[in-house]
């Protein structure tokens, strides 16, 4: 019955179980709107939030409900799913120029997240408004969301004052290289959108074009917040790709990852293995302390699983620019 339920409610072919300021909802919602596919984003409630997070094993958000009624989570194998339901309109392309996308998605996934956490509840008034917002109003929920704010900023490593202003830093080269990235063309990677334009998007809706004190950094990027409040959204699924990787902001994004992503993501993989809760890395230049998950290992498996799947000439390919921007080890 409350399978049945569930399946009732869809005003749609799609539902999204998520929230306005959850990164990864907006992600999906973006994927779902470069599909052209019909869809909703529902909040869980309290009649079906257990049904949902059992069935997606998982009380993470977002859980995307199928028209067959199946209650899917996690992002990135989602959107590849649902390639093969808008093969026209795909978000990984075929060959290199995919795994392209989805190594510079991983970043933004797994590295670039730890800044909207940081901007989010390192600053007082972003985290009222969240917080506030994400509770619905409730004063007391919202005490609690403020309790668990900063304790998921040490976990990400943006404890200390050097690293905030190194994520902040890092952040607005990435938002240079995507206002002139959104001069000349009208995606990341081209004239048409991929999985890289989704987390951006994400990031954008969700976090540092939401949430007041970020506002005023992405403010200073007016191409940047027009993509994100309109002109993405009106991709009519034609447009090819730039030459492998000559968009510059994936030059940008591939040159930053080895001195970031890379340790972090390998140091991850060691204490995992080791049994360790926590594991130090130098990034900017100050020793880091960063909370042991299993994700980010999966995650990284992800694009080695791609990778393998390549033909031996396109493998090929990918290794020689792997190396280029000094990144193999990350992905070996």
């Amino acid at each position: 019955m409350a399978a049945r339920t569930l399946s009732n409610s869809m005003a749609a072919s799609y539902v999204i179980y998520g929230g306005e300021l959850s990164l990864f909802t907006r992600k999906l919602e973006a994927a779902l709107i470069f599909y052209g596919a019909e869809f909703v984003t529902q909040s869980k409630t309290e009649d079906n939030r257990q049904l949902i997070e059992t069935r997606a094993a998982t009380h993470q958000v977002p859980v995307l409900q199928t028209p067959e009624n199946w209650l899917i989570a996690d992002t990135t194998p989602l959107l590849r799913m649902l390639d093969g339901r808008f093969p026209d309109r795909r978000l990984f392309p075929d060959g290199p120029a995919g795994l392209l996308a989805h190594t510079l998605e991983e970043h933004f996934d797994e590295w670039i997240a730890r800044v909207m956490v940081h901007y989010r509840w390192h600053y007082e008034d972003s985290a009222r408004f969240a917080s506030l917002k994400m509770a619905n109003g409730n004063p007391a929920i919202a005490e609690l969301m403020l309790d668990w704010g900063p304790r998921a900023c040490r976990a990400t490593g943006t404890q200390s004052p050097q690293q905030q202003r190194a994520a902040e830093d890092e952040y607005v080269r990435m938002l240079e290289a995507m206002e002139q990235q959104l001069r000349e063309s009208a995606f990341l990677l081209g004239e048409r959108p991929t999985a890289i334009d989704c987390i951006v998007l994400g990031g954008l809706r969700a976090h540092t074009n939401m949430d007041p004190d970020p506002q005023k950094v992405t403010a200073n990027y007016p191409t940047v917040i027009d993509w994100a409040q309109r002109r993405a959204d009106t991709w009519d699924g034609s447009g090819e790709l730039a030459m492998l990787p000559e968009s510059g902001f994936a030059q940008h994004v591939l040159g930053e990852m080895a001195t970031t992503y890379q340790p972090y993501v390998l140091a991850n993989r060691a204490a995992l293995s080791a049994g360790a809760k926590a594991f130090h890395i130098e990034i900017y230049g100050e020793d880091v302390s960063y909370l042991t998950r299993p994700y980010p290992e999966k995650s990284r498996l992800m694009v080695v699983e791609h990778i393998n799947s390549l033909t031996s000439q396109q493998q090929d390919t990918v290794r020689q620019l792997l190396d280029r921007y000094a990144l193999s080890e990350a992905f070996r």
